[in-house]
């Protein structure tokens, strides 16, 4: 007999019995679909069998990784669909692109035009998998044989990936005889995926999910789509890149390091990052009213760099940039606001003193003479220490700080004096057809790699802090992305490569026993997929210099 200690209870079960089983005795006591569990303190399918004396802990679509599994799953629910509405010679080649708000864009390879009444059929297919509750099965064959298998599917990318896998074996899913290989696990069977909608966007699809967690607490409605254009345009113009360089999936990066074309890669895309900056500056220095260029994005996005490249490119341009942080207008650590959690909140606006920013900055646009304050975070107050600005002719602030774009920040000032720019790290890489790299990913890794270099911060603390540093993200950056003048994107193709040989040596210190342990697993299974790559070709003033040193701007 098994021992199951679920909730500090002991339960016995037959050795044997499935996840599954005992989580459907149990799904009464959770609000949300128990689709995952951990097992022993390691992630589990619920197809695993229970044997011995175990630890059990369910994992349901309100958790990051249970959200991660529907997600997949759904996505291999619409391949299947597509092999029915387009059976062969007519197949439909599913191709995820990348996520764009709470869905993925995807398009089908050998369609002319996706109609609205062709998206009604494959949604409708997709509902009568789910009735069917077919079971998605998992199992591990040799990697020269999966290598085999996509190769006949003409899934050139998986196959491709594949030739740098160093594992013997892989493990592949079969649903209703549609073949796959992903990055992650999945839930056990079709009926798990209720949820979802597909919407007719551009050139191909958006395939929606819900939007719910622990804090939203609705899992079962799907998200609205609020067409956020500016962001696809520039996923888009990623992707592109990406294609024109020959580099659009890992495998093509893989390929490139491995034949020694990487050098070459660094350098084109460098060259294009400083030419675009240099376009933008041009954009913001033709414009004379522009008196504060309002600057934000995420955590890890380049922030700090790419405002100096842009100081750098307006000043050849005969302007003046003074760089003014909006960390220096925060409000005394003791009136700080308080989040649902009993903190202090140091991600919302609220943090801020907003009529402050606003009188210095209305006052240095009429030409006075002001003395701006510098934050003291070692001990939480606003200091002044003669830091007195007035803006001439060519001057132009750089004000940077994740509120940058909330017009609530700037209200007193004439549209026409600001130019908004947001930034982020939209990946140009896939992992292959079907899975899109993360961009949240990359910027963790970049973080863990910077954090551990400036600060001192393990590798487990700062995973530990990033589900904060994410909801704020969601709460206080990402409603405003759509506001900016301009979006730039900061991710370089070749990085994660590089990264890679700096964050490994961390991931794998975090012991087995650690409550990061199971996500430091999941990144270092991510970055298996890349092959290293030595940063000696990386010019000084890379972004990517930003997070593992070398930076010859910072």
């Amino acid at each position: 007999m098994a021992k199951v200690i679920i909730n500090e209870k002991e339960e016995t079960y037959e050795d044997g019995t499935l996840l599954v089983e005992i989580a459907k005795l149990h799904q009464k006591d959770y609000r949300d679909d128990i689709v995952l569990a951990q097992y022993n303190g390691s992630l589990a399918e619920l197809n695993k069998k229970v044997s011995g004396t175990a630890n059990l802990e369910f994992i349901t679509t309100a958790d990051k990784d249970g959200r991660r599994a529907y997600r997949r799953s759904v996505v291999f629910l619409l391949q299947r669909a597509l092999m029915i509405a387009y059976p062969r010679p007519m197949f439909a080649y599913l191709r995820v692109h990348h996520s764009l708000g709470q869905g993925d864009f995807c398009t089908f390879d050998g369609v002319d035009e996706i109609t609205e009444e062709k998206i009604a059929e494959i949604k409708k297919i997709m509902l009568d998998l789910v009735d069917k509750d077919l079971p998605l099965e998992k199992y591990s064959i040799k990697t020269s044989e999966a290598r085999e298998m996509f190769h006949g599917y003409n899934m050139k990318n998986k196959e491709l990936l594949l030739k740098y896998r160093t594992s013997s074996n892989i493990n592949v899913y079969n649903l209703d005889g549609c073949k796959d290989y992903f990055y992650g696990y999945m839930v056990p069977s079709t009926g798990y995926l209720k949820y979802f909608d597909i919407l007719k966007f551009e050139n191909g699809i958006m395939l929606m999910f819900p939007n719910g967690n622990k804090l939203t607490g609705d899992t079962k409605t799907v998200a609205e789509f609020s067409r956020p254009m500016k962001l696809f345009h520039v996923q888009q113009a990623a992707s592109k890149f990406g294609e024109t360089m020959g580099v659009p999936t890992v495998g093509d990066l893989n390929e490139a390091i491995s034949s020694g074309r990487i050098k070459d890669i660094v350098l084109s895309q460098e060259a294009i990052m400083e030419r675009n900056i240099g376009e933008l500056a041009q954009t913001i220095a033709s414009r004379k009213d522009v008196k504060f260029v309002m600057m934000a994005g995420p955590s890890s996005s380049g922030k700090t760099t790419f405002s100096h490249k842009l100081s750098a490119q307006l000043r050849a341009l005969g302007c003046t940039p003074h760089p003014v942080p909006l960390d220096d207008f925060y409000l005394n650590r003791d009136q700080m606001p308080i989040d649902e959690y009993g903190e202090k909140d140091f991600e919302s606006i609220e943090g801020l003193d907003i009529p402050y920013f606003n009188e210095c900055m209305v006052k240095l646009l009429k030409g006075e003479r002001v003395l701006l304050p510098n934050f003291n975070f070692k001990i939480g107050k606003r200091e002044y220490n003669d830091h007195y600005m007035q803006l001439g002719k060519n001057d132009i602030l750089v004000i940077e700080g994740i509120h940058g774009l909330n017009d609530r920040m700037s209200s007193s000032l004439p549209s026409e004096s600001k130019y908004k720019i947001y930034l982020s790290a939209l990946t140009q890489l896939s992992i292959d057809e079907h899975n899109p790299l993360s961009t949240a990913d990359g910027r963790l890794i970049r973080r863990i790699v910077r954090d551990s270099r400036t600060r001192g911060t393990s590798a487990a603390e700062t995973i530990a802090m990033w589900d904060s540093v994410r909801r704020g993200e969601e709460k206080y950056i990402f409603p405003f992305q759509e506001q900016a003048d301009y979006l730039f994107n900061t991710a370089l193709i070749y990085e994660m490569a590089v990264l890679k040989l700096y964050v490994d040596p961390q991931l794998f210190a975090i012991e087995p026993d650690h409550p990061m342990y199971g996500e430091a697993k999941r990144l270092i299974k991510l970055l298996d997929y890349f092959l290293p790559m030595a940063p000696d070709v990386i010019p000084n003033n890379s972004l990517v210099r930003e997070f593992i040193g070398g930076s010859c701007i910072l």
